[in-house]
């Protein structure tokens, strides 16, 4: 799921838009580039997120897989690039 758009179902932050940035057995790291950055992510259980058949740029993909740098800049783009085609 990792690359893959998520929204919050629960908690404060239901309704926000994020992109799952890791994963593990039990939960997904979300960022959104503004609130919750690279560098904090927000960890939340798995089944409080719907996914969104969506992903980000191949590049910014491939760089999440390979546990490389992605900017904070790069998230918010991703996400506002989802949002105008919607």
């Amino acid at each position: 799921m990792t690359g893959h758009l998520a929204t919050a179902r629960a908690g404060h932050d239901a309704g926000e838009l994020y992109v799952i940035v890791g994963e593990d057995k039990a939960y997904v790291y979300l960022s959104d580039g503004r609130l919750r950055s690279m560098a904090r992510p927000k960890r939340k259980n798995r089944k409080h997120v719907q996914v969104i058949n969506e992903t980000v740029d191949q590049d910014i993909l491939n760089r999440l897989i390979m546990k490389e740098q992605v900017f904070d800049h790069e998230i918010k783009y991703a996400i506002k690039q989802y949002l105008a085609t919607r």
